[in-house]
Order: C-alpha cells, then structure tokens, then sequence
C-alpha cells in the first residue's frame, strides 16, 4: 500500500511541476488574486486523479489483494482464537458439572 501511495503522490508532484509551468508561462490562465497557488494545486489534482487510475491501475489491484489477503487472515485469526475460547470453557463447565 505504501508504494501504490507513494507512487500516487509521484503523479500528483509531476503534474504540479507541469501545471505550475504552464501556469507561469502563461499556457494557462493564472488564478485571481491571491488564490494562483490554489489554482494551481487544485488543477494539479483534477489532472492526475485520472491519469493515476488509469497508469496505477495494476499497482491498485495488487495493493487491493495484499489488503483483502490480510483482512482474511485477521478474521482467521478471530475465528480460532473463538474457538479456543469456546472449548475452554466447555471443558471447565464439563468439569464443573461432574464434581
């Protein structure tokens, strides 16, 4: 997961770098007043959302796996250490009832 993140952050910084040349050659029109930074965060952010679904897509999946593959063998884990709780105490109520 944290590379897929890191990856994404890579494509996000990429098409800052792009947007804030076009922005400051004047390819694209600048923000108003004070608010250009902001202009050119969001619109870094509007262009590499579809281009880091498209690109990442495998990474996605294989990070999507890992996390689905974790989530089954923590649900594993719950599941014995229930039943272990479970013939515990059968085996002391056992006990208790033929003393």
């Amino acid at each position: 997961m944290l590379r897929y993140t890191l990856m994404r952050l890579g494509v996000f910084v990429g098409c800052l770098v792009v947007v804030w040349g076009a922005v400051y050659s004047g390819l694209v029109p600048r923000g108003l007043g004070d608010s250009n930074g902001l202009w050119v965060v969001l619109l870094a952010l509007l262009i590499s959302a579809p281009i880091s679904f498209v690109v990442l897509r495998k990474e996605r999946d294989r990070a999507s796996i890992q996390v689905a593959q974790r989530v089954e063998r923590m649900k594993a884990n719950l599941d014995a250490n229930r039943n272990q709780e479970d013939v515990a105490d059968d085996t002391a109520r056992a006990q208790g009832q033929t003393s």
